[in-house]
């Protein structure tokens, strides 16, 4: 598991599963924390650097959004104050991959927004909804960074069962408030230039099986969707990671499986006729 310290307060965690993020932020011996990894093994790397080498106890844990592969942390903070948007069970309930055993009722959710201080830091806790119904950014700008979450994946987005729309508006939301560094909830952190990459990563993949959807028919679509290339999506200059490559090929099947932009496709036909 990779272990990098961001402020003095402020530690990232990316784990070996789906190189999924933890942050932390400290308050003294006390410690907060975003998310809580993807794995029992991981998540237990995480408990042993925080509370038995730091020292630290960890009394909030934050979920960006309920989905099994941010909460294998949870259960081994059993005494932890659980934080999550009101609609964290519609997230958890409609996810792909999900671990039950990893599930525990958050003792305080909200609705639109709130603010706790934590040490130095206040952080703002913003319902962002857009890869999911429930998701938050946390927005700390004594330190410059926002947690996003999986509203990116690195420099480009993962569909899955959400609204590109929603997950485009909510890349927006995040952009203004002008953070310098952007954690995700896999991979890492990335500076702000990654959130307009991510955009055109989404811009260039519906425009291009809109095109296809135009002009060819279904069989032949499927064919010519699956074989996009995500050099062909990606922003200038931007190199992939293996991570990312991954998740363009899972986008590629969400797209064929779920007619996703197909939507997109008929309206454009429909303004292309006017």
């Amino acid at each position: 598991m990779k272990v990098e310290p961001l402020h003095p307060d402020v530690v990232m965690f990316v784990g070996d599963e789906y190189e999924s993020v933890a942050t932390a932020f400290f308050d003294g011996d006390d410690a907060l924390l975003v998310d809580a990894l993807a794995g029992e093994a991981d998540a237990r790397r995480l408990r042993q650097v925080l509370c038995e080498e730091l020292g630290k106890t960890v009394r909030a844990v934050v979920s960006t959004h309920r989905m099994s592969d941010h909460m294998a942390g949870l259960a081994l903070f059993p005494q932890a104050l659980g934080i999550a948007h009101r609609h964290h069970r519609h997230t958890f309930l409609s996810q792909n991959r999900r671990v039950d055993a990893y599930y525990r009722e958050p003792k305080l959710v909200f609705d639109a927004a709130m603010s706790l201080r934590w040490g130095r830091h206040e952080l703002h806790l913003l319902h962002n909804p857009g890869k999911t119904l429930d998701h938050l950014s946390v927005d700390v700008p004594s330190a410059d960074l926002v947690c996003a979450g999986d509203n990116i994946v690195g420099r480009i987005v993962y569909l899955s069962k959400a609204d590109p729309a929603q997950i485009r508006a909510a890349i927006g939301r995040i952009a203004q408030l002008g953070r310098g560094t952007v954690i995700g909830g896999h991979i890492g952190r990335f500076p702000a230039a990654a959130l307009g990459q991510a955009l055109h990563y989404l811009d260039r993949l519906q425009d291009t099986v809109v095109g296809i959807r135009g002009e060819a028919v279904p069989e032949r679509a499927e064919r010519r969707i699956r074989a996009i290339a995500i050099e062909d999506c990606l922003a200038p200059g931007v190199t992939p990671t293996a991570f990312e490559r991954e998740w363009h090929g899972h986008n590629l099947d969400v797209i064929v499986a779920q007619s996703v932009f197909a939507l997109d496709a008929t309206l454009a036909a429909g303004e292309a006729r006017a």
